[in-house]
């Protein structure tokens, strides 16, 4: 359960140490829009070498286009390599395109869906393999090809890539990058939208977003005192050898509840100051 991801363009390898200990949870080394054309060799190179060894967090990279001329190249100089904990893959539209590169590489698959027609696959691309590890939404190409120019544009595709994403047994997907930087209020805002569609953490573009990322998804001390009050009440009942579930406020306890408590209490656990 990671609430923060770091993009950093590849053609900066100045910036990939700095990512590791910015204090996100994972980095994303991008090949991919962050790179122009004349710079992919330099910024392939740069990722290579940097993924010799493995890091604190795990560093994933996106590689370009898996329909496009670069694609090979990239998964030839970063796979394999020590670093590597996933491809990122852009615009992914459907389930058979990643099932093939599944068969071609052994690490974690993060398919992006960023096309109409890549979300009406949704669900085939989250479980078209087993090395899918999370599926998520492009947003910036999605409002093109949707013609949408507002978040309330995009409440039904993100709905429906986390309901594909849990569907198939997937951890709940984060967001998408929120592009202006300076707009911190704006981030935590579109922040507790996704949280409320269901969404886990977000990708970041600067590291000044991260506080802000972490402080919308992870749980406030409400929840959290909820969760355990929960679970006190489980252990009680499992103690008393009762399959009843009773709150001090008079609710019962479902399983549904339990996990989700679960899910809470570790979740606060592993941000805890």
């Amino acid at each position: 359960m990671l609430l923060s991801w770091l993009y950093v363009p590849g053609d900066r390898p100045d910036r990939f140490a700095k990512a590791v200990t910015s204090g996100a949870d994972a980095v994303i080394l991008d090949l991919e829009d962050a790179v122009v054309a004349g710079r992919k060799a330099y910024a392939r190179d740069a990722v290579a070498e940097f993924l010799a060894e493995a890091h604190a967090v795990p560093v994933q990279v996106r590689v370009n286009e898996l329909t496009g001329p670069d694609v090979d190249a990239d998964l030839s100089a970063v796979c394999g390599r020590p670093g590597l904990g996933g491809l990122r893959l852009p615009k992914v539209e459907s389930a058979a395109t990643v099932a093939a590169l599944a068969d071609r590489v052994d690490v974690p698959l993060h398919p992006l869906v960023e096309s109409a027609l890549g979300l009406e696959a949704a669900y085939p691309i989250a479980s078209a393999h087993p090395a899918v590890a999370s599926i998520g939404l492009g947003e910036a190409d999605l409002r093109s090809d949707l013609g949408v120019g507002d978040d309330d544009g995009l409440l039904w595709a993100r709905g429906r890539v986390v309901v594909a994403a849990r569907a198939a047994g997937l951890v709940p997907p984060a967001m998408s990058v929120y592009p202006d930087v300076a707009d911190v209020a704006g981030l935590a805002a579109s922040c507790a939208v996704g949280r409320r569609l269901g969404f886990l953490g977000r990708a970041a573009i600067h590291p000044r977003q991260l506080p802000v990322i972490v402080e919308a998804f992870r749980p406030a001390d409400r929840e959290v005192a909820r969760a355990a009050e929960l679970l006190a009440a489980v252990a009680e009942a499992q103690r008393r050898d009762s399959g009843t579930v009773v709150l001090p406020d008079g609710r019962f306890a479902d399983r549904a509840m339990v996990a989700a408590a679960r899910r809470t209490v570790d979740l606060a656990a592993r941000y805890a100051a």
